[in-house]
């Protein structure tokens, strides 16, 4: 490290060329981003140690890799994860740390305690991707609790519409350094942005930068709402043209007021009401821009119809492509590729899905509905629902979700294991409704709890007991599905599984 201060050094690592070779770097965790993160940091030539608590053949084949590539030390199991340990003899230099890694970790905590910088893999990826003999990407950034990935998915969609080379990265599921590193010269990264993720970013400058709402979720993690919400407001640090809020969120527009970004970037508003000026919104049908035109006092450009964009549009989906399309003009793509990207995009699975429709009773997969803001969409869009709920909670509260929707419900039906605040706002709230615990039914005599698969499996059946002609057999677990499931997708296609089962017997028996 010579005479500078580790500091002075970190604050010059701001490109690919920069001098980052004998820096002792430990990399904290070694999921996808973690991966990404230590084979680049070799590939700099940085001293790299990394270490995970889980000790599983998947980590253990990560960790083989690496250490072929040229990591100097890959340590796995709890006993590693318990202290800060040293890099090649000394305190590390750096800690680039995977976005499920929690602030109060023991190893994150001391890091800081002992003055050493925090960094995520988004903020490695934005100092990285200058390059001598390329041009950086510039950063469309989307984060919020809900609509992130449905949001990305069309704004990407719109700009290689467009043309444009253009990918979907971070939350969203590809590792932003892999992107980073790929040969193609991208001129768009679409970046998804986790609150655990901004919480680690220290100087990315986004050309634009959107936050789709606020709810309450994370609170765990973040050590409450108020923690949650300033890990969010970072994104809009640093934004070059435009600041996009929610004006249906008085919150996100607080959020872009307090923000510190670049001079000359302008606030500007979605809708899915009739539009301000300043503002991308919906009239009559049509998605228009009174944002990114000369004449927007007078007149309004129109985007799409969103008849074109699907069949069934939800009220929340219409704020994503609201979202997603305003992202666009501040890049500066035109109508007609907005038109051409939304209108052909596929917003995929578990989320608000139609799975069947039998006796004039539709069937909902919304699987994604992993906390209260979400399941609040799928819940208004529905006017007499049999709903299928329960998970993990991360410690929300349940009550306004319950009060605003209860007139709808005609039974609830709890799957999940940690369903105490669910329980206690329907018993306030909606004290009329039927509730049947379907995980409490199904526990054996020896108190053994079943599978989420067979949880699921009983809700779907006692549903068509319950619906009638008319409803809407809704699963939106307004929880996340660790307790029972190993993911929200695996959640959602064991209901698609059980849902297809009962049809199929239906088809049977009139054969």
């Amino acid at each position: 490290m010579g005479c500078r201060t580790v500091s002075e050094k970190l604050a010059d690592l701001t490109s690919w060329d920069a001098n980052w070779k004998g820096l002792r770097v430990l990399v904290a965790g070694l999921g996808l981003s973690g991966f990404s993160a230590a084979d680049t940091l070799i590939e700099l030539g940085a001293i790299v140690s990394v270490i995970d608590g889980r000790d599983d053949k998947i980590n253990a084949q990560r960790a083989e890799t690496l250490k072929l590539v040229g990591a100097h030390e890959v340590l796995l199991g709890e006993q590693h994860v318990a202290a800060l340990p040293q890099v090649d003899g000394a305190a590390p230099d750096l800690v680039v740390v995977s976005p499920g890694w929690n602030p109060r970790h023991p190893v994150l905590v001391q890091a800081t305690d002992a003055g050493i910088e925090i960094w995520g893999d988004v903020e490695l990826a934005w100092r990285v991707q200058n390059r001598a003999g390329r041009t950086a990407p510039k950063w469309l950034a989307v984060t919020g609790t809900n609509g992130k990935t449905t949001t990305v998915g069309m704004t990407e969609a719109i700009l290689q519409a467009a043309g444009l080379r253009a990918i979907a990265v971070g939350n969203v599921g590809t590792p932003i350094l892999d992107a980073v590193r790929e040969p193609v010269e991208y001129q768009v990264f679409v970046v998804e942005l986790s609150s655990f993720q901004l919480h680690y970013t220290h100087s990315i400058s986004p050309l634009a930068s959107v936050v789709l709402n606020i709810a309450e979720d994370h609170v765990d993690w973040h050590g409450g709402f108020e923690g949650y919400k300033a890990d969010k407001a970072k994104i809009y640090e640093r934004t070059e043209v435009a600041a996009i809020f929610n004006t249906a969120d008085a919150q996100t527009l607080a959020m872009v007021e307090n923000a510190d970004v670049i001079e000359g970037c302008r606030a500007i508003g979605f809708s899915t009401d009739s539009p301000a000026i300043s503002t991308v919104g919906i009239v009559e049908g049509l998605l228009v821009d009174r944002a990114f035109i000369e004449d927007r006092q007078t007149n309004a450009l129109e985007l799409v119809a969103l008849k074109d964009i699907g069949e069934i549009v939800p009220r929340h989906t219409a704020a994503n492509a609201a979202a997603a399309a305003t992202l666009a003009r501040a890049y500066g793509v035109d109508a007609e590729a907005i038109a051409k990207g939304l209108s052909g995009f596929d917003s995929g699975a578990h989320r608000i899905q139609a799975v069947a429709r039998r006796d004039e009773i539709l069937w909902i997969n919304d699987s994604k509905a992993t906390n209260p803001h979400a399941a609040n969409a799928s819940l208004a869009a529905f006017s007499s629902v049999v709903w299928i709920a329960g998970g993990l909670s991360k410690g929300v509260d349940y009550t306004d979700l319950i009060k605003e929707h209860a007139q709808r419900l005609r039974a609830v039906l709890l799957i999940g294991t940690d369903n105490d605040s669910l329980r206690s706002a329907l018993a306030e709230q909606a004290p009329e409704v039927e509730l049947i615990d379907i995980t409490a039914q199904g526990l054996a005599s020896d108190g053994v709890a079943p599978s989420g698969t067979q949880v699921m499996t009983q809700a779907v059946r006692k549903a068509t007991d319950l619906a009638q002609a008319g409803d809407t057999v809704l699963m939106a677990p307004a929880a996340a599905s660790m307790d029972q499931f190993s993911s929200y997708a695996q959640r959602g296609n064991a209901f698609i599984s059980a849902v297809s089962d009962l049809m199929d017997e239906g088809t049977e028996g009139t054969k």
